[in-house]
């Protein structure tokens, strides 16, 4: 039986390669990536004179996750045996290394764990081109964008409700011990997304409830005005 570094070690994964870069080289790398697209992101909303700190804020959240969502969680859905190989194309290989280090985080990746097969397939399908879509919503002030920011905000702060709940109802430590995998990889990178999706819900929540309330006043007052 190949050997891996997941917990437990008694987890099945027959022809494992072994990962090739240090978790500081991956998390390196992806970390770049997050901040040379949200530099990015935040230049060109810029040009966008109508658009505050916050919806410029939003354009790059919602970029990227839509980015990461539709490229290396879905590369993880379709590619069940991605620990098996060592690809020579550049981004295929960094997904590879990629889920092969998180994994120490969260073996259920590795294990193909059932529920987050579907969890994060929904993710890729169908969060990741609306997370897109609301990009485009918000620089272009489109009336949907609120409504869709609260939609995929939402979805997303499920996927980590159950995300989390399922690995505590488990009863089973999915972690390598050790602080950076539980309270880095487990806990901050899974646990940002709920956090600022529910913020995002609130705040097109309130949007939303404000723009109801002006429209049914004006609605009221019209038709004061015809039965005067």
């Amino acid at each position: 039986m190949a050997m891996h570094p997941y917990h437990p070690s008694s987890l099945l994964l027959p022809d494992f390669v072994p990962i090739e870069y240090s978790p500081g080289r991956i998390t390196g790398v992806f970390s770049a990536f997050f901040v040379v697209s949200f530099a990015l992101c935040w230049k060109l909303s810029g040009t966008y004179k109508h658009l505050g700190r916050v919806d410029r804020l939003l354009v790059g959240w919602f970029a990227n996750t839509g980015v990461v969502y539709i490229f290396l969680k879905g590369y993880w859905v379709f590619t069940p045996d991605f620990y098996k190989s060592q690809p020579s194309n550049l981004l295929t290989w960094f997904f590879n290394e990629f889920w092969k280090e998180y994994g120490k985080g969260d073996s259920r990746y590795p294990a193909r764990f059932s529920t987050l097969v579907v969890i994060e397939g929904f993710t890729a399908i169908v969060e990741g081109p609306a997370s897109l879509l609301a990009t485009y919503a918000i620089l272009y002030k489109k009336p949907y964008a609120h409504p869709l920011q609260f939609g995929v905000s939402l979805i997303k702060f499920y996927g980590g409700i159950l995300y989390f709940t399922t690995a505590y109802l488990a009863r089973t430590g999915f972690h390598v011990r050790g602080p950076l995998y539980f309270w880095g990889y487990f806990v901050a990178v899974k646990g940002i997304f709920p956090v600022i999706s529910f913020l995002i819900v609130c705040r097109s929540w309130m949007y939303l409830v404000e723009a109801f309330a002006s429209k049914n006043s004006s609605a009221r007052d019209s038709l004061e005005k015809k039965h005067v």
